[in-house]
């Protein structure tokens, strides 16, 4: 039976195809982004004790009251905002879930959805499914700054929604506080909601303070905030993320999530909250944890004719390559496994339509033999080889 698909141009996520390329080639694998070091000892204890303590049916669909109240304390202790576990903070399967449960509550057919480009890819398909049409928007690289200009002219009586992620994915860029500001500019006097992708919340670098959205009361009254505990906690498999909402706008994305997964895996929200609780050193040290990594992972590539951009947020590094070759983006990455056994994440399938630039991302959420064995490999490139 012929079936027409509701995706006709989705096919196999880049990460994936990047990662089976790694395994076939035993490449380093640099490109999807995970961790390859554990979670923190008292979490995969706590999640043995919470299995062994008897937690292992159906929570509560919301979350489980202990982590969303962990969550609420969180977010009031670094954004100064009071979210009420009860009608604000919904517990989901991964950040991807919550990402898809907002845009389905509030997006409808024939609406528009402003999207940041490069954009991490999930976005995409999820306004498809809403019969809605996704406006793509080029940041501005090298910084890959927002274009305000660009970004205003883009709103029409059919937006329905702006998507942002700060520190950003692919770029590690972050918003400031006067990005903030020019973002409730350009929002003012609209009906448009906001979606701020903030999984990488606790990765912000250079003793610069994460701006998330819901440190602007005026933002925040509009805004899903969508967080992630396995970027957190090392623990990208256990998929448990969560969104920050006002009541008028979690009730909505409730309605979608009770039909999506209804909930997510008991156990670990046990853990997750008994982590918050008693080693609250593990979120707030993360800034640095990652920007000695980072900081490591550059001075390993210095030796490479890579050229580094500057990484303020997230685990990952932009380099340009266009000293190796002058190829896209693609042929770059396939050339990279095959001649030097690392695998990377080309730019060009995070965008509409990709711009002629020669850069790659490189994840650094590595153990250091892992680092240490990529920029070896990446060291024997030849310039304009």
């Amino acid at each position: 039976m012929p079936i027409e698909s509701k995706l006709p141009g989705v096919g196999t996520t880049i990460f994936s195809v990047m990662t089976e390329l790694a395994r076939t080639h035993e490449a380093v694998n640099l490109g999807q982004g995970f961790p390859d070091f554990p979670p923190p000892a008292r979490l995969t204890e706590a999640l043995a004790r919470a299995v062994a303590d008897g937690h292992n049916q159906y929570p509560p669909g919301i979350g489980v009251a202990a982590l969303r109240e962990q969550i609420a304390a969180q977010t009031a202790a670094r954004d100064g905002r009071a979210a009420d576990p009860a009608t604000e903070i919904t517990v989901t399967s991964g950040a991807t879930e919550a990402i898809f449960a907002a845009i389905a509550a509030v997006v409808r057919a024939g609406d528009e959805v402003i999207v940041l480009d490069p954009a991490y890819d999930c976005y995409g398909p999820a306004i498809a499914l809403q019969n809605a049409r996704a406006v793509h928007v080029p940041l501005l690289p090298p910084s890959f700054a927002i274009d305000w200009q660009r970004l205003a002219d883009a709103i029409t009586p059919r937006t329905r929604m702006l998507i942002v992620n700060t520190p950003h994915n692919p770029t590690g860029a972050v918003l400031s506080a006067a990005d903030l500001e020019a973002l409730a500019g350009v929002l003012r006097d609209t009906e448009i909601v906001l979606l701020s992708d903030e999984v990488y919340e606790h990765m912000v670098f250079d003793g610069t303070i994460h701006q998330s959205v819901s440190r602007h009361a005026e933002l925040a009254e509009r805004s899903f905030v969508i967080g992630s505990f396995g970027k957190t906690y090392h623990c990208t498999g256990w998929k448990i993320g969560y969104c920050v909402a006002p009541p008028a706008l979690t009730a909505e994305l409730r309605r979608i999530h009770q039909y999506l997964t209804f909930a997510s895996f008991a156990p670990a929200q046990h853990a997750l909250a008994e982590m918050l609780a008693f080693e609250p050193e593990h979120h707030r040290g993360l800034a640095a944890f990652y920007q000695a990594r980072r900081d490591r992972f550059r001075e390993l590539l210095a030796a490479t004719p890579l050229r580094l951009l500057d990484v303020p947020g997230g685990y990952f590094q932009l380099v340009d390559y266009r000293d190796v070759r002058d190829v896209d983006d693609a042929c770059f990455c396939q050339w990279l496994v095959r001649e030097a056994g690392v695998v990377g994440v080309p730019l060009s399938p995070f965008y509409e339509s990709p711009p002629d630039n020669r850069l790659l991302r490189l994840c650094f959420a590595k153990r250091d033999a892992t680092l240490e064995a990529a920029a070896a490999r990446l060291a024997r490139l030849q310039a304009n080889g």
